[in-house]
């Protein structure tokens, strides 16, 4: 294919500028309504709790205030605000497939009506047996069940979280993080949901090293949440989360190990274990955790957060398998099945506990999770406010009560709180770190600066593979000082690249300095400002790309992230960078055509133009492309084949390759797809296409008359 005017100046602008190259103006985003109130409210003025109800289990959402009543310690109060907050679109958007696996996720506004969900995998608590059960139920969930607005994460409470970096609604990462959910090693239960006769006390590896640090883990998880707006929800999927240690059962000491092997007691080594707050019963007596466990739920409950649990044993028999060895008598056998029963509930304490006391439910004897069921549960809920009196923070434990008056339907909202207002449990402020730390991994954009972000994989011969970031900044958010004549601005440009499993991969701080005549200074003040940053990756895999930009004066911040995927080119695979757009709107600037790559905005009734890379092309003989456009799962225009040509590009193993997609006078503004096949002509069927995707929007700006 022919490599026209705007292909070759786009190519110029990807591969020839270097990171962090001069500004160009660029669109302003658009920056979102105010974000939603908090969820739960204990200040002196208003105490505000969400509730759930259901009728036949499933949500009721068209009560009023009159049908509640609300009490404190026994006694009831006025409800004095009262409002019922929708989580799902008022138009659902169905999650579907295209021919080619899931398509891209949309940007969710924090505005929107969405679910947020921490899938919490203490794989510190879980069996081999029963995380192959986990893995299938969380994959099923992400191919079935997630919603476009979903804000979902999957998290090991054994593995490095990060900052919780791993939320987002794209069904391709919380694939691979379910996928690759594995087995720890250092767990409290072992092979087996169930202990085995006579299995010489292989079934605890590392005791109560790993209950605590699943504790820490889920104090990090809720902690980190806190920072999100509006209410969220934590599944957390354990074996086992008992509220005491459990050696000093005649089951555990006797039967886990055939007859005793020395474990009670079950000491663990004290470098091994993680340290904790030394004013916490909870963590000076090691053998009990329900301290720990209720100072988990009142976080969860001033952050918004409502735990479900999952007992991800499912149905276990206890009755003798054959793989366990007994030679005992009749009394004895009913003393294994009594104690087996025993042990299915001391394992589910804990989790019971803080599911309860934060407003949400335990599944147990399930092999199916009920992840569906925990799902609809988050349609939505009540708020219900009243008025505190003194006696309220008075720092004791106060329970809250709320019924519905209504018969036949179901409430479940907050056990209670402690009596002390918000006011007095102000946090210490973040620092200038903090806020960028915050930025970076936060699954919604800071947006004190507006900026917006393009990012794809591309490759290099003499740097290799990278991401490359086209990032766009309001320039008006900036502070510019006036300095022999020019406007300068200084800010710093943070990029983080996290892994699947949470872990930083890369990551870059560099400072810039914008230094602008005058005319380029109203331009920008207009227009925005642009520049490019890259960020070398030294493997392949699914990766979240995330780039914060902070003005120096103010201590403004602005952030932005986007999903990348780079190949493993060391295969001689082929593969294909990502898709460059540019075009749709007649009557812009070559300038503003070439700024509108990051914004991603096209005009109905134009041509939408595109150029990306081939590697390895020598791989294919006779390469060709087609194209689709999809909008909410369905294809909406398919462009014939079209061969691809190879001849005369510079370097035959990186072959350019631009076209363009007509955009119809009659595209409804919104989100859509585009999506890039190339196959062999020559393959006969036997080669694999290679795809490639990107989004954009079609919005009706006026400047050339689209959909008139």
């Amino acid at each position: 294919m022919k490599t026209k005017a705007f292909p070759a100046l786009l190519l110029s602008f990807c591969v020839l500028l270097p990171a962090l190259a001069q500004t160009t103006p660029a669109p302003t985003p658009q920056k979102p309504t105010s974000d939603q109130d908090e969820v739960v409210k204990i200040t002196t003025n208003l105490v505000q709790v969400d509730a759930v109800v259901t009728k036949d289990g499933k949500p009721v959402k068209d009560l009023t205030a009159d049908d509640f009543e609300i009490y404190e310690d026994g006694k009831k109060q006025a409800i004095t605000s009262f409002a019922y907050i929708s989580n799902v679109p008022a138009t659902p958007v169905t999650a579907t497939k295209a021919g080619d696996g899931p398509l891209p996720p949309r940007p969710i506004n924090p505005n929107d009506p969405h679910r947020t969900i921490a899938f919490v995998v203490d794989d510190l608590g879980i069996s081999a047996e029963s995380m192959a059960q986990v893995r299938k139920q969380l994959r099923k969930f992400v191919n079935e069940q997630l919603q476009p607005n979903d804000l979902v994460a999957i998290i090991r409470t054994g593995g490095e979280m990060g900052a919780l970096q791993q939320f987002t609604n794209d069904k391709r990462l919380l694939s691979r993080a379910a996928d690759q959910l594995r087995w720890n090693m250092c767990n409290r239960v072992g092979i087996t949901a169930m202990p085995v006769l006579g299995s010489g006390g292989s079934q605890s590896l590392c005791g109560r090293y790993s209950m605590l640090a699943t504790i820490n883990a889920l104090r990090f998880i809720v902690d980190s949440m806190a920072y999100l707006p509006g209410r969220k929800s934590m599944v957390f999927m354990s074996d086992s989360l008992p509220v005491e240690d459990q050696d000093d059962l005649n089951f555990l000491r006797d039967i886990r190990s055939g007859g005793g092997d020395g474990v009670k007691g079950g000491g663990i080594n004290p470098a091994m274990a993680p340290a904790g707050d030394d004013s916490d019963p909870g963590f000076n007596d090691v053998r009990n955790y329900s301290v720990a466990l209720r100072k988990i739920a009142e976080k969860a409950i001033r952050s918004s957060v409502v735990i479900y649990s999952v007992d991800t044993q499912g149905l276990q028999t206890t009755s003798l398998t054959a793989a366990d060895r007994f030679y005992g008598d009749g009394r004895q056998f009913q003393n294994v099945i009594a104690n087996r029963s025993l042990l299915l509930w001391y394992r589910r304490e804990g989790s019971d506990l803080i599911a309860r006391q934060t407003g949400g439910f335990q599944v147990r004897n399930s092999n199916n999770f009920e992840i569906d069921r925990i799902m609809q549960d988050q349609s939505g809920y009540y708020l219900l406010g009243y008025r505190p009196t003194q006696e309220t923070f008075n720092r004791k434990f106060h329970h809250i009560k709320a019924k519905v008056k209504r018969s036949g339907m179901s409430l479940r909202t907050r056990l209670g709180f402690f009596g002390v207002s918000e006011e007095e449990t102000i946090k210490t402020p973040l620092t200038r770190r903090d806020v960028t730390n915050l930025a970076l991994a936060s699954p919604f954009a800071a947006q004190d600066v507006e900026i917006s972000l393009a990012s794809f994989f591309f490759n290099d011969k003499t740097f290799g593979s990278l991401i490359r970031s086209f990032v766009y900044v309001a320039a008006s958010d900036l502070k510019f000082t006036t300095v022999d004549g020019r406007h300068k601005a200084w800010i710093e440009v943070h990029g983080v690249v996290f892994g699947d499993n949470g872990a930083v991969i890369e990551q870059l701080k560099q400072g810039l300095t914008i230094s602008l005549p005058e005319n380029e200074y109203a331009a920008a003040l207009k227009d925005g400002l642009g520049f490019n940053v890259d960020i070398p990756v030294k493997r392949n895999g699914a990766f979240q790309v995330r780039v914060a930009i902070r003005d120096k004066e103010t201590a403004k911040i602005g952030s932005a992230g986007e999903f990348v995927t780079v190949p493993d080119l060391r295969t001689r695979r082929p593969a294909v960078s990502g898709i460059v757009l540019g075009g749709g709107s007649r009557g812009r600037s070559e300038q503003e055509a070439l700024a509108n790559t990051v914004a991603r905005r096209f005009d109905p009734n134009t041509d939408l133009d595109f150029v990306y890379v081939i590697y390895n092309a020598l791989q294919f003989a006779k390469p060709a492309m087609e194209t689709k456009l999809f909008r909410d799962g369905k294809v909406v225009y398919s462009g014939p084949e079209v061969p691809i040509q190879t001849a005369g590009q510079p370097d035959p193993e990186r072959v350019l390759v631009s076209g363009k997609v007509p955009l119809s006078r009659d595209l409804e503004p919104g989100f859509y797809y585009l999506q890039v096949v190339i196959t062999d002509k020559d393959a006969k069927g036997k080669a694999l296409p290679v795809v490639q995707w990107i989004d954009f929007e079609v919005v009706k700006s006026g400047i050339n008359g689209g959909g008139k």
